[in-house]
C-alpha cells in the first residue's frame, strides 16, 4: 500500500506540473481502483451506472486535483472523492443510502462533546428550578425512573408526580427560551 500511495502521488505530482505521460499513468493506475470501489459501494445501481459514476470521479479528481494537499496521504482523498460521488448517485437515483458505519467512526466519535454541552445546559436548567421539581427532573428524566417510583420516594402520588414534572419541564423550557429570569 505504501508503495501504491508512493508511486500515484509522484505521478499526480508530476502530472500538476505538466507531465502529460505521467497524468496518464496515474489515470490508468487508478481507474481500476475506482471502478472497484463503485462497483463495491454501488452494487444496486447497475453496470451502467457505476461506470457513470467511474467517470464522474475521474472528472471531479481532473477538476479538483489541486485541491489536494501534496504534503497529506494521496489514497484518503481519492477515496473520499470516489464515495462522495457514489452518494450523489445515490441521491439521484432516490431512496437510502447505506454506508458502513466504519467510514465515519470518527465523526461519530466527535460528537460526543456535543452530548457534553447538553448535559452541562440541562445542569444549568435544572439547578435553576425548586428542589423538589430539580429532583423530580433528575429521577425521571436523566435517571430513568417512573413516575410511580419517584412518587413513592417522595411521598407525593403519581399523577402529582407528572404534572409536577410537567409544569418543572415547562419552566425549564421557559428558562431556555429566555421568558423567565
Amino acid at each position: 500500500m505504501a508503495t501504491r500511495e508512493a508511486e500515484w502521488s509522484a505521478l499526480l505530482i508530476a502530472a500538476m506540473e505538466g507531465d502529460g505521460r505521467a497524468y496518464a499513468r496515474f489515470l490508468g493506475l487508478v481507474t481500476p481502483v475506482l471502478r472497484g470501489i463503485v462497483r463495491a459501494r454501488g452494487r444496486v445501481l447497475g453496470p451502467e451506472a457505476q461506470e457513470d459514476v467511474v467517470q464522474e470521479v475521474l472528472i471531479a479528481i481532473h477538476t479538483k486535483r489541486h485541491t489536494w494537499d501534496r504534503t497529506a496521504p494521496l489514497l484518503p482523498w481519492l477515496y473520499a472523492v470516489t464515495r462522495h460521488k457514489v452518494v450523489d448517485a445515490f441521491r439521484r437515483r432516490g431512496g437510502a443510502v447505506h454506508l458502513p458505519i466504519e467510514d465515519f467512526s470518527e465523526a461519530l466519535e466527535a460528537e460526543a462533546e456535543g452530548d457534553v454541552m447538553a448535559a452541562r445546559d440541562s445542569a444549568v436548567l435544572i439547578g435553576r428550578l425548586d428542589a423538589r421539581s430539580a429532583q423530580i427532573v433528575q429521577a425521571v428524566s436523566l435517571d430513568g425512573l417512573s413516575t410511580a417510583e419517584v412518587g413513592a420516594q417522595l411521598k407525593m402520588s403519581e399523577g402529582a408526580v407528572r404534572v409536577a414534572l410537567h409544569r418543572a419541564i415547562r419552566r425549564m423550557a421557559d428558562i431556555a427560551k429566555g421568558l423567565e429570569r
